[in-house]
């Protein structure tokens, strides 16, 4: 269904600091006829996904001429590429960025929630929630490798989440939502419903990512007496989960009681976000979920795309989480070293000589490495606070000096 009304800005969003990309595609000095190496990467990322997205196509045995369909999507979705590689305004700009896996992950709910029931110490409760995000948000089918992976040998939610890399993260504030999570301290007077707590749940993809992952994270929010609001694509991006097909999955889930796992779903709505991209711009969402999030105490925006790509940075009125698993590492550090030298050419940030990440140096990063795992907690930020814009001044902010001091650190070889 798509959104009938008018879009509006994220009511809890601070708009001022606001612009929905993490990293951006280009600065005032880049040509604006040719990509940019950020833009580049992003359209081999596309490229180098169509033959799995084709195979996938091809096998749906639902429709008569799969093949012959898939086959014009890849040619002309090549084409497509192939023509923003010569001008990257030629479409509008760079491209923006499933029932089977839904199946196989519905299949596996009970066993991964009644695991995450048996853990009674609180704390180790949480972290094996997180955990399960993180493990969920790995079976991403718009990875071409992944997808590979998936078709061929299939790959185990359980033994993901015990294989995550271990802590500290790349960005790591667990131990301090941890401590909210006990405390249960996010609850503040609401207009509209007093005696709730409130979290806004942006969710990501289909299959194990919201089935394995973010469902029991938002039923252990439920059990803990919070209304929880989950926010899907109005359309069909990559495999990101809809609007429509969320209503399903959770019809599945829900036992005769209309419970999950013996949970009450009373406080627990399914919205429409608006949005139809493997991103999401916080300035444009449809009014439905800016009324039932008018009041939030609680905002997470999951996934590589919507917490990290275009949000990382992004500030609100209340506590928020970005939370998700970074699959191009290599392409976002090449990317951090462009953006440092053209700042510091243009002197649109005060980045000291330090924190470059010098070409010459040897990092124990390459173009295979996977995961970058971040959980990015922070508290509310007061509406009337005077921020710079981050179009120019991000790089001066300490969250950034300390990522870059961490990933020199963590990632450079030894000399």
């Amino acid at each position: 269904m798509e959104s009938s009304s008018e879009m509006v800005g994220f009511p809890l969003l601070i708009e001022s600091s606001y612009r929905a990309c993490t990293i951006p595609y280009r600065f005032p000095s880049d040509n604006p006829n040719k990509p940019t190496p950020t833009e580049l990467s992003w359209i081999h990322l596309f490229a180098s996904a169509t033959p799995s997205f084709q195979k996938r196509a091809e096998s749906d045995e639902t429709v008569p001429d799969a093949k012959d369909r898939a086959e014009k999507f890849a040619q002309r979705y090549g084409e497509i590429l192939e023509d923003i590689k010569k001008d990257p305004e030629s479409h509008g700009g760079p491209p923006d960025c499933i029932n089977d896996e839904n199946a196989k992950a519905i299949s596996l709910y009970e066993n991964v929630v009644t695991l995450n029931d048996a853990v009674e110490d609180p704390e180790k409760r949480v972290e094996t929630l997180i955990r399960g995000i993180f493990a969920g948000n790995i079976f991403d089918l718009g990875s071409a490798e992944l997808a590979e992976v998936f078709s061929k040998d299939g790959m185990s939610f359980l033994a993901t989440c015990q294989n995550l890399v271990p802590r500290p993260w790349v960005i790591d504030d667990f131990d301090a939502f941890k401590l909210q999570w006990t405390k249960k301290s996010w609850r503040k007077a609401s207009f509209i419903c007093s005696n709730l707590m409130i979290a806004v749940i942006f969710v990501d993809n289909s299959g194990a990512d919201i089935i394995l992952g973010i469902l029991p994270f938002a039923r252990e929010l439920l059990r803990r007496g919070t209304q929880v609001v989950l926010a899907a694509n109005d359309l069909p991006s990559i495999n990101d989960v809809t609007y429509t097909e969320l209503f399903e999955i959770i019809s599945k889930l829900k036992d005769d009681n209309g419970q999950l796992m013996g949970v009450d779903t009373t406080n627990l709505f399914i919205v429409n976000s608006g949005n139809d991209l493997p991103v999401i711009d916080l300035s444009s969402v449809s009014q439905e979920l800016a009324y039932l999030a008018s009041d939030a105490d609680l905002v997470i925006l999951e996934g590589m795309g919507r917490g990290i790509e275009t949000n990382l940075y992004a500030q609100f009125k209340c506590d928020s989480i970005k939370i998700g698993m970074h699959s191009r590492l290599y392409e976002w550090l090449q990317e951090l070293r462009r953006m440092l030298k053209v700042s510091k050419r243009n002197q649109y940030s005060r980045v000291e000589t330090q924190l470059m990440l010098d070409e010459k140096a040897e990092y124990n990063v390459t173009p295979k490495m996977t995961f970058c795992v971040l959980i990015h907690y922070e508290d509310p930020m007061p509406s009337d606070t005077d921020i710079p814009d981050p179009s120019i001044n991000w790089l001066c902010s300490g969250r950034v000096k300390d990522f870059l001091i961490y990933l020199d650190k963590k990632l450079k070889k030894p000399t």
